[in-house]
């Protein structure tokens, strides 16, 4: 790994650093520039990881975590975002994997980055694909993290019992001996309501996060879907897990009036129905008015969300 923090592109007050893993791919770490008031040292830190088609932007949910008390601290995971020119100048397709399993190189050379800078005890924060790769990530490495929370994690498709059984059968196959086959794409309706510029509340770089996605290809969803029957197999996560979701979905595809009020990409009762077998101590709760990134939520879901997350965070982590 480097050890060179330079400025991000959330401005002054954020560094970044290229985390340089062990199969030569690479990853991208964020935190805040400045230590806190006094130089006090953080005990604690969290770690967010993004979804698919995404990247960390959202300073205030790491402005808000500061003001907790935590170091806070998110990836841009290989292939996304900040680490994707390193990744495409390979000739590798945005986003993509055909192996779930390397992202672990991703976490743990993030976790190793924040302990090395003085912080002993981590709480992981993981959105939509990022939540199941965090909870595959904390199942397979039992005392690594002190907390996780879920936000919107995708635990199933939200489609039809043909494409979760059938279909499913089928990308198994065509993934193992055409990976980069195109079998899907992203409805543009979520991106267009969050984005600043189709009038939306949020800015960010289209470039790492254009609305109608990259690509979805066959070895990536066939790992996704594997990923899946794991978490539906039930895991043993050993840590306290707070999962979050919205109180309803709305329609996957296409523009309606409640896209960024209900969760409009996944199904919120799949993850209701998954979350109970992460482990032995698991706490859902539901965000009325709640968008699929419960952080980009409108008010008061947005404050409903971080209520929730640092009530549940003080109870079970006190001192």
């Amino acid at each position: 790994m480097t050890n060179g923090w330079h400025q991000d592109v959330l401005g002054p007050e954020w560094v970044a650093r290229t985390l340089d893993l062990p199969d030569g791919d690479t990853a991208t770490l964020v935190r805040k520039a400045t230590p806190p008031a006094g130089g006090e040292r953080r005990r604690r830190a969290v770690l967010y990881v993004h979804g698919f088609v995404d990247y960390f932007f959202q300073d205030h949910l790491g402005d808000a975590f500061e003001d907790h008390g935590y170091a806070f601290y998110a990836i841009d995971l290989r292939g996304y975002g900040r680490s994707l020119a390193h990744w495409t100048e390979a000739g590798k397709d945005p986003n993509m994997v055909d192996d779930l399993s390397v992202y672990a190189q991703d976490l743990d050379a993030a976790a190793a980055t924040i302990r090395a800078e003085g912080h002993d005890e981590l709480v992981v924060v993981g959105h939509s694909t990022g939540g199941l790769v965090t909870s595959l990530w904390a199942n397979a490495r039992p005392g690594r993290i002190a907390a996780l929370v879920l936000n919107s994690p995708w635990f199933d498709l939200n489609s039809s019992w043909f494409d979760r059984v059938v279909s499913t059968r089928v990308i198994d196959v065509v993934g193992r001996f055409a990976p980069r086959l195109k079998v899907g794409s992203l409805d543009d309706a979520y991106g267009q309501a969050l984005h600043a510029g189709t009038g939306g509340e949020w800015d960010y770089e289209l470039g790492w996060k254009p609305h109608e996605g990259f690509p979805v290809r066959a070895g990536w969803l066939r790992e996704i879907r594997r990923g899946h029957a794991q978490i539906a197999r039930g895991l043993r996560i050993g840590c306290p897990v707070l999962v979050l979701t919205s109180t309803r979905s709305g329609p996957n595809k296409g523009w309606h009036p409640e896209v960024i009020t209900t969760d409009s990409v996944l199904d919120v009762q799949h993850i209701k129905d998954r979350a109970p077998g992460l482990g032995d101590d698991v706490t859902l709760v539901e965000i009325e008015g709640g968008a699929h990134d419960l952080v980009l939520s409108p008010e008061p879901a947005r404050s409903a969300f971080l209520d929730e997350v640092f009530g549940w965070l003080d109870e079970r982590l006190p001192g």
